[in-house]
């Protein structure tokens, strides 16, 4: 699946964050709302391809005939150019990266600096975030100076640069692991890479959902999102209570 996914542009819809991702959900759903939805798209981006549903498995059954389905809609696009100068995928804002990066369980990547620095080293740096040994295992966020506000704990300032963030368990705070110039070598930026994430993955335990939830609950930690949380499952365009989203799920 991996493997297949890779022949594809991935494009994950963050569903509480504004309501014009929510109207992409909906138009998924037959107007409908819930945390999520999947649908392959063709190039334009608009042609559907699939049916849409809740997720993979809905929509084209399991893991062998998602892999196979892949490789089938793969089969009829030939690709242009190299898939190494694809843009660096990032995030709207630094406090939603750190968040998806907790809930991820990855390192977020933050290089800020003026918008003509970020351009360049944004380019520069294309090849190694696709590198085999590198892709899918970070994060990246792309900020102005002076536009994240994020509580970090950082040795050295707070100017541009390069910095490896291990969020915390909710995404709420960060250690920032190491910090190189944004002209850094992309040999110095793969080895502290590397470094990372040995680190992280010899350090942090694997969650278990249910539990990290209800540890959240119980500290009263609650993220702040675009919009309320929740389902609108009959789409009346409104977010169903607590109770009634029990009694459907019954």
């Amino acid at each position: 699946m991996i493997e297949g996914s890779r022949k594809f542009v991935c494009v994950r819809i963050e569903s509480y964050e504004n309501e014009e991702n929510q109207k992409i959900v909906r138009s998924h759903l037959n107007g409908s709302f819930a945390n999520t939805a999947f649908c392959i798209l063709a190039p334009d981006g608009e042609e559907r391809l699939t049916r849409s549903g809740r997720g993979p498995r809905q929509v084209l059954g399991d893991e062998q005939a998602f892999a196979k389905a892949l490789n089938d809609i793969a089969a009829r696009y030939e690709p242009r150019g190299n898939p190494r100068d694809a843009a660096m995928p990032e995030f709207p804002s630094f406090k939603l990266a750190l968040n998806v990066s907790a809930a991820d369980q990855r390192l977020l990547v933050l290089l800020t600096g003026t918008e003509e620095q970020l351009t360049n080293a944004e380019k520069r740096l294309r090849p190694l975030a696709w590198d085999p040994k590198v892709q899918g295992r970070f994060h990246y966020d792309f900020e102005p100076s002076g536009a994240w506000k994020q509580p970090l704990s950082i040795d050295g300032g707070t100017g541009s640069g390069i910095y490896v963030i291990k969020p915390d368990p909710y995404g709420l705070k960060g250690n920032v692991f190491g910090k190189l110039p944004l002209d850094a070598s992309r040999k110095d930026i793969k080895d502290l890479l590397a470094r990372a994430n040995r680190d992280y993955a010899s350090t942090t335990e694997k969650k278990n959902y249910s539990d990290h939830v209800a540890e959240g609950r119980r500290k009263g930690i609650r993220i702040e999102m675009g919009m309320p949380f929740g389902e609108d499952r009959d789409g009346d365009g409104e977010i169903d209570s607590r109770n009634r989203n029990r009694r459907q799920r019954r």
